[in-house]
């Protein structure tokens, strides 16, 4: 039987910059990977200047022309793509609406995902669960990666949605080892000749979803998936540019390509890290 795998994410780009790898590496692997999405990412800053018209304060047309770069992302990389709530015949693409950064204006939309009621929201994810029957789940941690309440309430949603279930699948968030997270920062600062010009390099804090080695008790390590996952990114040509071995969002700091991620199983009840053992392959849970 072929190993099923969904991801559900936020916005459109989130499924191949956080678990991009993974997708791609399953996909090669001959599973049957899904990616469930929870908006459209209206609120997104645009990148091409061309584009700008397309902004929330202008012609308000983001979130059909992210809906188009989703579907080309996924097709590249093989993956099944849907949009929660939508329904092409009622010419409906999305139930829920991007709710912007914390504190903006956007975020107060009744239409925005992060006010969605979490019984509803959650029965829509649950019906796509049970019609793809995954051998595992794929969201994000309790912080949403990097506390944006779109990535927070997706997780809070996909928690509910599987423990709402008689048969729950295994179900993971995204955590990056801080290990890996300084490797990568030295990398990039190693590399700094050959930053595109106009980039910087990241500094400061880590972002929250990166945790102590331990808390890490499973990885896909595939380098060969970089290629693939560049491919598809590049289709996200709004939100991202893409420079292998790196990438860049709006904000033009420099974020490389490294070829793995790394996932911890979590209670679907309290959204917390399960204990584990040594760090192994996420695929031994397929």
């Amino acid at each position: 039987m072929t190993a099923r795998v969904l991801a559900v994410h936020a916005h459109p780009d989130d499924e191949l910059l956080a678990t991009g790898v993974t997708l791609a590496h399953f996909v090669a692997e001959g599973a049957e990977v899904h990616v469930l999405t929870c908006t459209l990412g209206e609120q997104g800053e645009i990148i091409p200047a061309e584009l700008e018209h397309l902004g929330a304060e202008r012609d308000d047309a983001l979130g059909p022309y992210r809906r188009e770069e989703l579907r080309a992302a996924m097709a590249e990389v093989g993956v099944n793509s849907r949009v929660l709530g939508e329904d092409p015949a009622r010419g409906v693409l999305s139930r829920y609406r991007d709710s912007g950064m914390a504190g903006s204006e956007s975020a107060h939309d009744p239409r925005a995902f992060a006010r969605a009621d979490l019984d509803e929201a959650a029965a829509l994810v649950a019906s796509v669960i049970t019609e793809i029957q995954p051998d595992l789940v794929i969201t994000y941690d309790s912080r949403g990666g990097y506390e944006h309440p779109d990535h927070i309430q997706t997780h809070r949603v996909t928690c509910r949605a599987v423990a709402s279930l008689s048969e729950r699948p295994p179900l993971f968030a995204v955590y990056t080892p801080r290990s890996w997270a300084e490797e990568d920062r030295a990398w990039l600062r190693a590399n700094a000749a050959s930053t595109p010009a106009g980039w910087t390099l990241p500094d400061g804090a880590f972002a929250a979803s990166v945790v102590p080695d331990e808390v890490v008790t499973y990885e896909v390590v595939d380098p060969d998936a970089v290629p693939v996952q560049a491919r598809g990114v590049r289709h996200h040509r709004t939100q991202v540019i893409v420079e292998p071995p790196r990438f860049a969002l709006s904000n033009g700091i420099a974020a490389r390509f490294s070829g793995r991620e790394g996932y911890a199983e979590i209670d679907p009840e309290t959204g917390d890290p399960l204990p584990g053992g040594p760090r192994r392959p996420l695929s031994e849970r397929l």
